[in-house]
């Protein structure tokens, strides 16, 4: 069954969901955390530690373990996809974009313990609010959905504000150079 392109059938991919997880050879049910994949420093914008359980037999999500050290940051970026980041331990923050696009952005406090939402195509960046320790997410996110519709889009605007992100990106949206 193609998953995308010409030969791509709703009706076929929808008929392949079903409550049974197939595991293959290189999908296992289950990962250990010393079995996680960092993602080599460089490869993307996000200047944290990410490492993601490829492995699982997951169609329509990712995994991944992330970690911004003491008195860190994550990239200011925007992405297609919904995530969740479950607070595994630490203390901090998150800028994320109003609902509207042009509203300031929405300054939310978390601990450990908290769910962190980031809608689909918000700027957001999160804060490690401590000099000492870490913080460590779980995270989650529906990537894999929308790559297998051909929808994955996400953008990095580096270490920078709300207002620079929106400077450096938006007004290609606008339809308007500079």
């Amino acid at each position: 069954m193609a998953t995308s392109g010409p030969g791509f059938s709703m009706a076929d991919f929808l008929a392949g969901i079903t409550h049974t997880v197939r595991p293959g050879g290189g999908r296992p049910l289950v990962v250990h955390d010393r079995d996680l994949e960092t993602i080599p420093s460089g490869t993307v914008s996000n200047p944290t530690t990410l490492r993601v359980a490829g492995t699982l037999p997951t169609t329509t999500f990712e995994l991944f373990r992330q970690v911004i050290p003491p008195a860190g940051t994550s990239d200011m970026q925007r992405h297609y996809h919904e995530t969740v980041h479950f607070v595994l331990t630490g203390t901090g923050h998150s800028e994320i974009q109003g609902a509207d696009g042009d509203a300031p952005a929405d300054i939310v406090n978390w601990t450990t313990g908290s769910f962190i939402y980031t809608p689909p195509w918000a700027w957001h960046r999160h804060y490690n609010d401590s000099a000492e320790q870490p913080v460590e997410f779980l995270t989650i996110e529906n990537s894999r959905l929308l790559g297998l519709f051909g929808l994955a889009r996400r953008e990095s605007a580096g270490l920078v504000t709300l207002a620079e992100a929106r400077a450096r990106f938006d007004h290609h949206e606008k339809g308007t150079e500079t």
